[in-house]
């Protein structure tokens, strides 16, 4: 551990929260944090994929805490809570919440559609405001929500998904506003093409990939590892920050034009990594 470790760890532990610690960014965050000497717990739908990760985390004296939990459940932060209560979280990581599907709106079931915004809406929302109190009263904490590309605007395909990752965005940029004077670091983390399990099974699924263990790299892709480490780097440079040069570099011109222009420029280039899409053959 070095002198930067103790500071990192008292400033945003003891324990730190991830949803969505299966895999991907979620569980290289939690290998980043307990690197630093910050206790973790980890939550996620499947126990056995959480055991691998808290497997994998070996630094010393360093305690991890798994709970499987659905978040779509209509009890999902009432178990939340009843497995952290007796712990002083430091850190709220939200990174649950991805698209397995990439398809159009209509060819998914509402109850789908719903599922995604309770699990990427209201539970970030009911999360943020039990854990973000206590962070408040101490003076000292910090909330990352994990947010996309996708959020920044409309295109097809996406619909509910890019509009809970706007609703994301917001939330962060405003508990931010709210919040970093009183000692809480807020930051949306925007993730553009991240390279993860979940989307080399969907790039397999689409057929891009030969299969989901395909290794071929995937273009204009950050690694999971190195999404973990900017976000920590950037903790109290919030309250957004766009990860990759890729991202970085073609927000700006998206957001420069108007908004109608925007979305027919994202249904001009529909599909991008994942392959052709009807709408982008129109």
């Amino acid at each position: 551990m070095t002198a930067d470790d103790d500071e990192f760890r008292i400033r945003y532990g003891p324990w730190a929260l991830l949803a969505g610690a299966s895999e991907g960014v979620g569980a290289s965050l939690a290998r980043a944090l307990a690197a630093r000497g910050v206790h973790v717990v980890l939550l996620a739908r499947r126990q056995s994929a959480l055991d691998d990760v808290a497997a994998s985390i070996t630094a010393p004296g360093v305690e991890v805490r798994t709970v499987a939990v659905d978040l779509t459940a209509a009890d999902a932060v009432a178990r939340i809570r009843a497995a952290t209560d007796d712990i002083d979280i430091g850190l709220l990581v939200y990174c649950a919440g991805a698209d397995p599907n990439y398809r159009a709106f209509l060819d998914q079931s509402v109850d789908d559609a719903l599922a995604m915004v309770q699990r990427n809406c209201a539970v970030p929302v009911q999360l943020c405001h039990h854990f973000g109190g206590p962070m408040a009263a101490r003076g000292r904490g910090g909330i990352v929500l994990v947010g996309s590309g996708a959020g920044l605007v409309g295109g097809p395909n996406v619909a509910t998904y890019a509009a809970t990752k706007a609703f994301d965005m917001l939330l962060a940029e405003s508990l931010w506003a709210e919040l970093h004077g009183r000692g809480v670091d807020v930051l949306g983390l925007i993730l553009g093409v991240t390279d993860t399990p979940a989307l080399r099974r969907l790039l397999a699924q689409r057929e891009v990939l030969a299969s989901a263990d395909d290794d071929s790299p995937i273009p204009g892709a950050v690694s999971a590892d190195d999404t973990a480490e900017e976000a920590l780097a950037n903790l109290a440079n919030g309250p957004t920050h766009f990860v990759g040069d890729m991202l970085r570099d073609g927000a700006p011109t998206l957001l420069a034009l108007p908004r109608n222009d925007a979305v027919r420029m994202m249904i001009d280039i529909a599909g991008g990594v994942m392959g052709p899409t009807e709408e982008a053959a129109r």
